[in-house]
């Protein structure tokens, strides 16, 4: 995946992306279109898509 979100505390795993982060800027940074409005939260589309992350997000698209 491609993008730049930091490492966590040295265990190699991606820091999770905040659930109130706007579609549209997702959308932007990672070069995706997710077919959301791009003022809707990351939250809001990961319940309504059944999504755990958004790497399972990006992942489907």
């Amino acid at each position: 995946m491609s993008g730049c979100r930091s490492r966590n505390d040295g265990n190699g795993r991606m820091r999770g992306k905040r659930s109130d982060t706007h579609v549209g800027t997702i959308e932007k940074q990672y070069g995706v279109d997710l077919g959301a409005r791009s003022d809707m939260h990351l939250g809001t589309l990961l319940k309504r898509e059944g999504a755990a992350s958004l790497s399972d997000l990006l992942d489907k698209s």
